[in-house]
């Protein structure tokens, strides 16, 4: 676990997340809030936690469609946190992809211990992640193809993180689009094919071998020729 640990807790609930935010700083976390899915996305986009605490009930946006989007977007562990308590609800939080369930009301002391199993679990987020010979480094921003350094915008750098941390698997435009872009992107027609190509152009500037490539039909994917 990194020595200050970043969560987030997403939940529409201002008692709930004053008194989690109170509780985790106690234990010397770094907590963020959001109050609906979509603040929730913009936030995690904007700067990866280690872990999210996620209320399934929230305006705009609910929880389970945002654990999906989160889990198409990173390995960030999730932990969810419901009223309801039918097996029911359960499954389908798990199978949007959180890694635990909490059912409200719940005692400190449980989710904490939950906290700290995930947190030992995932070993939190990757902070460095490669893939052949480019590095990039999330908390330092510094990107590199072997031991050149390479200087990428903001949205680049989203870009490039999004398909290092899921080599070899194959995005359409649409889905890179929503990811990276997020949820009130506006849909340009190109601008994926616009960012593929600066990235491209980035990577491959001291005669490199291509990783991001085409799939006909369909979209990108990062992977060898």
């Amino acid at each position: 676990m990194p020595e200050r640990a970043r969560i987030l807790i997403a939940d529409d609930d201002d008692r709930i997340v004053a008194s989690l935010r109170r509780a985790l700083a106690y234990e010397g976390y770094e907590v963020t809030t959001a109050g609906g899915g979509v603040e929730a996305l913009a936030s995690a986009r904007a700067r990866l936690p280690d872990l999210v605490i996620l209320d399934v009930m929230m305006p705009g946006l609910d929880g389970i469609e945002v654990c999906r989007r989160l889990r198409e977007g990173g390995e960030v562990p999730i932990l969810m946190l419901t009223a309801r308590d039918g097996t029911a609800d359960r499954v389908l939080g798990l199978d949007s992809g959180a890694d635990d369930y909490l059912i409200k009301p719940f005692a400190y002391d449980e989710l904490l211990a939950r906290v700290r199993a995930l947190l030992r679990r995932g070993g939190g987020v990757r902070h460095v992640v490669t893939h052949e010979d480019v590095t990039l480094d999330v908390e330092s921003r510094d990107v590199r193809r072997g031991s050149r350094a390479i200087s990428l915008t903001a949205k680049e750098f989203e870009l490039l993180e999004h398909l290092l941390r899921h080599p070899r698997r194959v995005f359409t435009r649409d889905q890179l689009l929503e990811t990276v872009w997020g949820y009130d992107a506006s849909a340009m027609s190109n601008v994926i094919d616009v960012y593929v190509g600066y990235l491209r152009q980035k990577l491959e500037e001291g005669g490199e071998p291509r990783l991001i490539q085409t799939v006909r039909g369909v979209g990108y994917a990062l992977r060898r020729e």
